[in-house]
């Protein structure tokens, strides 16, 4: 697919009365670094909200001085480090650890962010690799969490007092040199979750873009008759009054 057929399914959409939502979320942010300049500039100068999955242990304070009002920070993991067992696809909660010590881990990267970010934080959970276990799942309301984001089109169990709102669209070619994955596997993915209920999460990773990645967004933000999710919105989140 071409830029030229995905703007005609949009119009198509929107002629329906299908109009078309996007949000966008952008993992491990930590350092701060030239790649994560680029990311936060063009988040305002496109004004596209932006939802910042950022590791707790990695964070760099000099980071949130960077955020504009359009950036919402939500976690990332604790530490993003790989836990997983022997034949366990990668993980940072594999399935042999104690689930309370899980939780603890879980529950001290949300303080730190709470304290670093302020304002800007969403009690919403992003796992490293996209991968968590249900168990584990379930319990996060408990602490305070009530987001969740992995990806793929499946959203998977339904947890009472977490909504889950997956991404669909990677522009990172894992298996294939960490490049990206070009602009037809990426509007074509695009265009196939358009049939779901529901907005399409575009899923980045500032660290490794290319030039060809950075160039797509850039072309990506300049496509008409799209709305743009904030994070708040796509997660229906209104923070808790304090009086």
């Amino acid at each position: 697919m071409n830029w030229g057929e995905f703007e005609d399914e949009i119009a198509r959409r929107r002629d329906a009365g299908r109009p078309v939502e996007f949000w966008w979320r952008d993992d491990d942010a930590g350092a701060v670094s030239p790649s994560l300049k680029t990311l936060v500039g063009l988040s305002s100068s496109r004004h596209v909200p932006l939802a910042l999955a950022v590791v707790p242990h990695a964070a760099e304070p000099g980071l949130f001085a960077l955020l504009h009002e359009r950036v919402a920070v939500i976690q990332h993991g604790t530490d993003h480090r790989n836990r997983a067992a022997a034949g366990e696809k990668k993980t940072e909660y594999p399935a042999g650890e104690p689930i309370e010590n899980a939780l603890a881990r879980v529950g001290s990267g949300l303080g730190q962010l709470r304290a670093l970010a302020g304002q800007q934080f969403l009690p919403v959970f992003a796992p490293p690799w996209n991968r968590m276990r249900k168990d584990l799942q379930k319990r996060l309301p408990s602490i305070g969490i009530r987001g969740f984001s992995g990806y793929g089109a499946r959203a998977g169990e339904s947890v009472p007092g977490l909504k889950r709102l997956n991404t669909h669209v990677d522009i990172v070619a894992w298996k294939g040199g960490r490049r990206f994955i070009g602009e037809n596997a990426a509007l074509s993915l695009a265009a196939r979750h358009l049939a779901h209920a529901g907005p399409v999460g575009w899923l980045t990773h500032h660290a490794v873009h290319d030039a060809a990645a950075w160039k797509f967004l850039e072309r990506l933000f300049t496509v008409r008759e799209i709305r743009w999710l904030s994070a708040a919105e796509a997660f229906s989140y209104t923070p808790a009054a304090h009086g």
